[in-house]
């Protein structure tokens, strides 16, 4: 899918907020936006949740674009991330909207769903291409990173830290950041990107 590449871009991320304004980075001038949801799940529910999302996903999907759903393995325990692209904010609304009136979505998932999730938290991304993006901005940054394996990924990271450019590039640009944390992320069985 092409648009799963374009995500794997760099993402400029943006509290999610209810007044106009609430931006004050760049963002693309098409109103396309992706909300990234963040679920932290009540770690004796984990294993229900997962099997609902497999379970009764596609009733969500029929409203709006799944991006990617993943759990995360390492770096913040319990957790459920997915991601929804938005042609607008008007598009959300209605998006909502349908989902609060369709009676088996609420029924066969929300319901039993709720009771395993501790808190929710959501935010709104614009996809930045990187000629525009010029120094890191406050906001902050998510990149995602598509990985055969976590070995795979142990591997690039080594090589990369013998690479003297990647060094002199972390070196110049490491006074911009303020923190930094990462999560490595399992798809689940319904996200479209693996």
């Amino acid at each position: 899918m092409e648009e799963n590449t374009e995500f794997g871009k760099l993402l400029l991320r943006f509290s999610y907020g209810t007044t106009e304004g609430w931006f004050s980075g760049p963002r693309q001038n098409n109103g396309i936006f992706y909300e990234i949801r963040t679920y932290d799940i009540k770690p004796s529910r984990m294993k229900e949740f997962v099997e609902l999302v497999n379970k009764y996903f596609h009733l969500r999907t029929a409203h709006s674009e799944l991006v990617g759903f993943w759990t995360v393995e390492l770096g913040a325990m319990n957790k459920a991330v997915h991601v929804w692209k938005y042609d607008n904010f008007a598009h959300r609304a209605a998006v909502r909207k349908a989902l609060a009136n369709d009676k088996d979505w609420q029924g066969k998932f929300i319901s039993p769903a709720l009771t395993c999730i501790e808190k929710q938290h959501n935010e709104v991304a614009y996809l930045v291409p990187w000629c525009q993006l010029g120094k890191p901005s406050k906001e902050g940054v998510h990149v995602i990173w598509w990985n055969e394996s976590p070995d795979h990924r142990a591997a690039g990271r080594h090589s990369a830290h013998e690479d003297a450019r990647v060094v002199a590039a972390v070196r110049d640009s490491v006074r911009f950041l303020e923190s930094q944390h990462n999560m490595l992320m399992i798809p689940v069985a319904c996200s479209p990107l693996k």
